[in-house]
């Protein structure tokens, strides 16, 4: 029998998140609480709950208002003990809604205002990370988490961060990413750091093609080598208005089978799409691209990997046999090794959701 597509039964199948950033998932009751420690002035949000606020804050249609909203989440993300705190109830919340393997990722950069090194945070988020998939299994859910640090594009501390991640690649860490905004911000500033990941045989996605367009991903692909393209929704202006005709370069993101990092929800804050609706996931995913579900930030957009899901599914009518691949298509482009890969989708997602009826 096929179980019916309710969010109910999404949330029981095994899912895998790419794109999630550690400060843009946080409750909203550990903002409040971490907020109150610190005396950390939060917005008015008596009426419609803290929640609420954060999301309709993101609700801007630009990316930069958006980002604003980072300042309050931040802010209470400054010592070991938070970091560690919300790295451990992410994991939990992933897993309560069935994700077995996720990549998160947060910027060491950005949490040292109140004296940690950048690996005193990271080895604060580790460890909370190791906490959550304890905690999770004690609840009989298994998750692995992946740890991807990454740089702001407006800064100069790409070299130093992607060093950093090296480090610690054997403790839990397994790629390295740049992030903020785009326009004005190429990824090619930072290509000291990315071919010293090359050298180092480690893995990278670059944010590119959300906010700005094509050039944006053709400079994350052809001068710095990303491995995945986080967002990369532009690249649909490189596609025929009949969804037929591909350019050069939407030709060679398919080809080369180039993960992109999709977050529905989030891109319609931001303005990259008009709707969820409107969404170019859809074309890409008929036209065989590489195209991976994710929730970009659970506490800003109100949303969860199983919400994406849903939404997609009653926006084009998918049913399990297109979330089985999407989920695939995530665990064949994680960070981890081939063999790791494989096994998660063997034993883990291909028989989560043959249990649900998919073919």
């Amino acid at each position: 029998m096929t179980a019916s597509l309710t969010l109910e039964n999404i949330r029981s199948a095994p899912k895998v998140v790419l794109h999630d950033h550690l400060d843009g998932g946080l409750r909203p009751d550990t903002v409040r609480e971490l907020a109150d420690q610190i005396g950390h002035r939060l917005p008015p949000h008596c009426e419609i709950g803290l929640g609420q606020w954060f999301k309709d804050a993101a609700d801007a249609g630009s990316l930069e208002r958006y980002l604003e909203t980072f300042a309050h989440t931040v802010a209470v993300m400054q010592t070991s003990a938070s970091l560690a705190r919300v790295a451990r109830e992410c994991v939990e919340d992933l897993a309560e809604d069935g994700v077995v393997y996720a990549e998160v990722r947060w910027a060491p950069e950005l949490h040292a205002q109140a004296g940690l090194t950048l690996a005193d945070g990271v080895d604060a988020v580790l460890e909370g990370f190791r906490q959550g998939e304890a905690a999770a299994a004690g609840r009989g859910r298994t998750i692995r988490i992946g740890a991807l640090l990454t740089a702001m594009r407006h800064a100069a501390r790409s070299r130093e961060i992607a060093e950093l991640a090296v480090a610690y690649r054997d403790r839990g860490v397994v790629g390295f990413d740049i992030a903020g905004a785009e326009a004005g911000f190429p990824p090619t500033r930072h290509l000291d750091a990315f071919e010293y990941l090359r050298r180092e045989n480690f893995h990278f996605t670059i944010h590119a093609g959300e906010a700005f367009g094509l050039p944006s991903i053709w400079e994350a692909i052809q001068w710095c080598g990303a491995d995945r393209l986080g967002h990369g929704v532009r690249i649909i202006d490189d596609i025929a208005a009949d969804g037929q005709g591909l350019g050069r370069l939407a030709q060679y993101v398919r080809d080369k089978r180039i993960p992109l990092e999709m977050c529905p929800s989030s891109n319609v804050q931001t303005g990259a799409v008009a709707s969820i609706a409107e969404h170019p996931i859809e074309t890409l995913r008929r036209l065989r691209f590489r195209v991976t579900v994710n929730t970009d930030n659970r506490l800003m957009s109100g949303t969860s990997m199983s919400q994406e899901m849903g939404l997609l599914a009653e926006a084009f009518g998918y049913g399990w046999a297109d979330l089985q691949w999407f989920t695939i298509n995530a665990m064949k482009s994680a960070f981890i090794p081939f063999d790791e890969r494989l096994a998660i989708i063997e034993s883990v997602i291909k028989p989560g959701y043959a249990a649900l009826g998919a073919p």
